[in-house]
């Protein structure tokens, strides 16, 4: 039994790993990606149907993984002695919507939705794509908790669009894009340099592959990456737009057939 607990904490657990390393879109990373992309594609078999109780054991189930989750993260980080308020304090804009997402799922809020459409999504997708594994592969909990984490993030506001009918608007936009900038220099101007951390990245560049290693040195990047979050909303966005668009062209093929219509019956 102590054997089968030692190897399992060797494998899963411990701080200094010797398994298979992290490989940036190698088979474990892709796979992961999946299984998140297929969690997603399900909410649509979700949708079509009936079972209000299979919806509320879904949402709410999210919810609670996400807390978890999450507490397991710090647990882990303490127990290895990695803890500490430089990189550990939820402030981070994932960390952030962790929280916040568990609670719009709870509450189907509105108000929180629209902010974890575009910033929620917009950050995990991001860290799903190029994340912050190190050394840490698969199966270690180091690779998979992010995964998690990160992909429930974006599965929360997924599932209020696609199941409870959730969408965000035009106004959402500058909304957010506020709501984000403000945030950002709070962190900026005074978080970051009261503890000495580097939250949001905007103290200096991570020293991991991501987004920002393509930007422009420190602090020019900040202002890039801020285009490249508005970019970003305005994709997240199209489906909307041109969703808008077409039922928009509907109205008016449908006012125009009318108008012919009237226009020759008063001929006749």
């Amino acid at each position: 039994m102590d054997l089968l607990y030692t190897r399992v904490v060797e494998q899963f657990f411990t701080k200094d790993y010797h398994g298979a390393p992290f490989v940036l879109f190698g088979p474990a990373h892709l796979a992961s990606l999946a299984v998140v992309l297929l969690f997603n594609l399900s909410f649509i078999l979700v949708r079509r149907s009936s079972n209000q109780r299979l919806r509320q054991v879904l949402r709410v189930g999210m919810a609670v993984w996400l807390v978890l989750n999450e507490l397991s993260w710090h647990v882990w980080n303490w127990a290895i002695g990695d803890w500490n308020v430089q990189t550990m304090l939820p402030l981070q804009l994932c960390n952030v919507f962790v929280f916040l997402s568990a609670w719009m799922l709870l509450t189907r809020s509105r108000k929180i939705y629209e902010y974890a459409y575009f910033l929620g999504i917009g950050g995990a997708i991001q860290s799903l794509i190029t994340p912050d594994a190190g050394m840490y592969g698969f199966p270690h909990f180091r690779f998979i908790q992010p995964v998690i984490s990160h992909g429930l993030i974006i599965s929360a506001a997924i599932y209020l669009t696609v199941v409870e009918g959730f969408r965000p608007t035009w106004k959402s936009i500058p909304r957010v894009v506020l709501a984000g900038t403000l945030y950002l220099l709070l962190i900026a101007l005074v978080v970051n340099p009261l503890l000495g951390s580097n939250y949001l990245m905007t103290a200096y560049k991570p020293d991991v592959s991501s987004l920002l290693t393509l930007l422009a040195p420190w602090p020019w990047y900040i202002l890039e990456y801020e285009g490249v979050g508005l970019i970003t909303f305005l994709i997240l966005y199209l489906p909307f737009a041109i969703l808008d668009w077409r039922k928009k062209r509907r109205v008016e093929d449908h006012f125009f057939i009318f108008k012919n219509r009237r226009f020759l019956n008063i001929k006749k």
